[in-house]
């Protein structure tokens, strides 16, 4: 029989066999203290190098004082060396010279000519696995159930269920037809509470999709 499920709050829920916490991976929730990041419950991410500070890891541009924000959904799996572009990284590209001539003597709250303007939120939903080293550039909107090949670049707007790769990251196939992905949205599992989401994990990981909706709660 499986062991209790780490608490939402756990720093480090995967258990080795020794007993030991494994220090690479983590739930991002409690470790993530940045004003511009919010982050579902469960939503876990993996290292092999495991960092001091996970938001500066995982999206190195994204500064306090950024006017964009970084937004993950719950249940999301983020693998090793997968990165947010945010858009604070932008530079103007619209001139003669991309150069951010403002960044280098204090000019950022000057409305300065070399920077560009405000950017927008990149968004991940629910249930979303990342692969190592992707690469989810500014304002990337990735929808529930969203797989990310190893190695992709992603722009724009993914559509639920979809699984995109490459560089650029393009549609690989559809995991469910749009009435299935309808339903799926419509049950929810993810806030379900995670009592009744591990008593029918068959169901979840086994697509029994007629079988969520008769336990999903009212």
């Amino acid at each position: 029989m499986p062991g209790p499920f780490p608490d939402a709050q756990t720093r480090f829920p995967l258990k080795l066999p020794d007993g030991s916490r494994h220090p690479g991976t983590v739930f991002l929730k409690p470790v993530l203290d940045h004003p511009r990041i919010t982050v579902g419950e469960y939503s876990y991410a993996s290292s092999a190098t495991p960092p001091e500070d996970w938001a500066a890891r995982l999206a190195p541009y994204l500064f306090p004082t950024s006017s964009e924000r970084l937004q993950i959904g719950r249940f999301c799996q983020i693998a090793d060396g997968a990165v947010f572009i945010t858009a604070s990284a932008n530079h103007r590209c619209d001139g003669i010279s991309t150069y951010p001539f403002a960044v280098f003597d204090g000019g950022f709250d000057d409305d300065r000519p070399s920077l560009p303007g405000p950017g927008k939120d990149t968004v991940v939903g629910n249930d979303v696995w990342i692969g190592r080293d992707a690469r989810i550039l500014p304002g990337a909107q990735l929808g529930d159930g969203v797989i990310v090949g190893a190695g992709a670049v992603v722009t724009g707007c993914v559509a639920p269920y979809t699984v995109v790769g490459g560089n650029p990251a393009r549609p690989i196939r559809r995991r469910f037809d749009e009435a299935e992905v309808a339903r799926l949205q419509a049950v929810a599992w993810w806030n379900w509470p995670i009592e009744l989401i591990l008593a029918h994990e068959a169901a979840i990981c086994g697509a029994d999709l007629s079988r969520l909706e008769q336990v999903r709660p009212a």
